[in-house]
């Protein structure tokens, strides 16, 4: 997807009448202009969702995949290491059997290893316009209040500082005998989110959560949310 395919995405979606894109959509949009995201695809029922699996390999998550569903966990909408055909048919037929409103499909995602992780964001302030945040990601993200933020547009030198002013910026150097991360990803992904902000007028706000730092130092944004903003 190209920028350009990702402002007809939020344009279709706003015609729609959404208020916000799907998770895969969300990713969609991220992965065009450079942040890694998850290998996965939509499927539409268990067979298909088979089918996918077997093209990711094993072992997978499945999600269910729709704009309304903004907290998929709490609605025990996702279904992590699932190993084998059996168990990723079964969970799609659960998934789409017991979701609350209609689905784009159910998402067939890789997991994606590490127990590391971050939070990437972007938010429009009245005054200072679009603000992208880093911070610590998963379920610590809103316990311990470990951010930084930047104004955009800001470079890569700004993206670096913005690692040093987390509390907990040792978890980005070697860990437990896991690698450095990727600093250089995790900065070029924090401009472009910067970037979204000002190219793109439709997004209001977005959660990237959890990135994850793989035990080699790989940087792969695992979920994403993005909120449209009103006309």
């Amino acid at each position: 997807m190209t920028n350009t395919a990702a402002g007809d995405l939020l344009r279709s979606a706003r015609d729609r009448g959404r208020n916000a894109l799907s998770e895969h959509e969300s990713k969609q949009l991220l992965a065009a202009y450079g942040v890694p995201v998850t290998r996965e695809g939509l499927a539409r029922d268990a067979a298909e969702a088979v089918t996918v699996a077997e093209e990711l390999g094993y072992p997978v998550a499945l999600k269910a995949c729709s704009a309304e569903l903004m907290h998929k966990s709490e609605q025990e909408a996702v279904l992590l290491h699932l190993s084998d055909p059996e168990a990723v048919r079964r969970g799609a037929a659960r998934v789409l059997a017991s979701a609350p409103s209609p689905l784009d499909g159910v998402l067939v995602q890789e997991m994606v290893p590490g127990n590391r992780e971050l939070v990437l964001g972007l938010t429009r302030d009245p005054q200072f316009g679009p603000c992208v945040m880093l911070g610590l990601g998963g379920v610590l993200t809103e316990i311990l209040e470990d951010t930084a933020f930047r104004v955009a547009p800001f470079d890569a030198a700004e993206a670096v500082e913005m690692t040093r002013e987390l509390r907990a910026s040792a978890l980005l150097g070697p860990f437990r005998g896991q690698s450095a991360a990727d600093l250089d990803t995790l900065c070029r992904s924090l401009v472009a989110v910067g970037r979204i902000g000002l190219e793109l007028d439709a997004v209001a706000e977005l959660d990237v959560n959890p990135v994850i730092i793989t035990p080699q130092g790989g940087i792969v944004a695992a979920d994403a949310l993005v909120v449209l903003g009103k006309e």
